[in-house]
């Protein structure tokens, strides 16, 4: 086991928020001088969403599709003192600490389904993907993706991996099916499901996995209220990953019918 390559960088000037999000990511620049869309850990979801956004954005990758760089962001607590709006304000100030950042495509779009051409074998796998890692969240009216360079880009996927909010009960979720992938966005242009399966197979090798939840930082699996410690939560991405794609023909069938 080994982690992935993601750097850490310090969060150095608050821009501004993204309020068509929710969580109110905001665009922010980090000490590298680049751009990021930064995901807060003192957001509605907390730190749940930020490693479904991880493994779904590291697992986007691994299988070839476009997704911009992830970083860990270090948030200081000077941000908070000087921001006049309240609510922004609490949410700095409870997000101090390591957040997760995306690279800022500048000039990107979102993808819209009526007049973005997207291939059928991307398409198949965004909604393989999102199939395996329950992604309740790429539909018509949030499709959570980006067109930039001509090319599509995956964001956005911390709707994912629900079964994260109730440890009791996440072993009922290994043998389940998805049948919101009904509603997913690309589903019309998604004729390469099995195909995009294979490929998928062949891309997410239980290294690769491992390795991707192994990256996840400590500090995001520790929290007072759970059940399960953080080895036992890692073991459990890995499990569910797995049994997925061992699984993975059922799923093609499921968004094949709903097709």
């Amino acid at each position: 086991m080994k982690k992935i390559d993601i750097r850490t960088v310090d969060v150095v000037q608050y821009l501004q928020p993204l309020r068509e999000g929710g969580s109110l990511p905001a665009i922010v620049k980090a000490n590298d001088d680049f751009l990021y869309v930064l995901k807060f850990r003192g957001a509605g979801q907390g730190k749940m969403a930020l490693i479904a956004e991880f493994i779904g954005g590291e697992l986007a990758r691994a299988i070839g599709l476009k997704v911009p760089e992830l970083v860990f962001m270090n948030l200081d607590e000077s941000f908070s003192k000087t921001e006049p709006d309240e609510e922004i304000q609490d949410l700095l100030k409870f997000s101090v600490g390591l957040n997760l950042g995306l690279h800022f495509l500048s000039g990107a779009i979102t993808f819209d389904p009526l007049v973005t051409n997207v291939d059928a074998l991307t398409a198949s796998k965004v909604v393989m993907l999102d199939s395996l890692i329950s992604n309740i969240d790429r539909t018509d009216k949030n499709t959570n993706l980006l067109y930039w360079n001509n090319e599509l880009w995956v964001i956005d996927n911390g709707a994912s991996f629900y079964f994260h909010h109730n440890w009791e009960n996440w072993r009922s979720h290994l043998t389940r099916t998805f049948p919101l992938i009904k509603d997913h966005v690309l589903l019309k242009k998604a004729d390469k499901l099995t195909e995009a399966a294979v490929e998928i197979k062949q891309s997410l090798s239980i290294d690769k996995i491992t390795d991707i939840i192994y990256s996840i930082p400590e500090d995001w699996l520790n929290n007072e209220s759970d059940s399960m410690n953080s080895d036992a939560m890692r073991a459990a991405y890995i499990e569910f990953i797995t049994i997925k794609l061992s699984n993975i023909d059922v799923l093609v069938k499921e968004a094949a019918d709903a097709r």
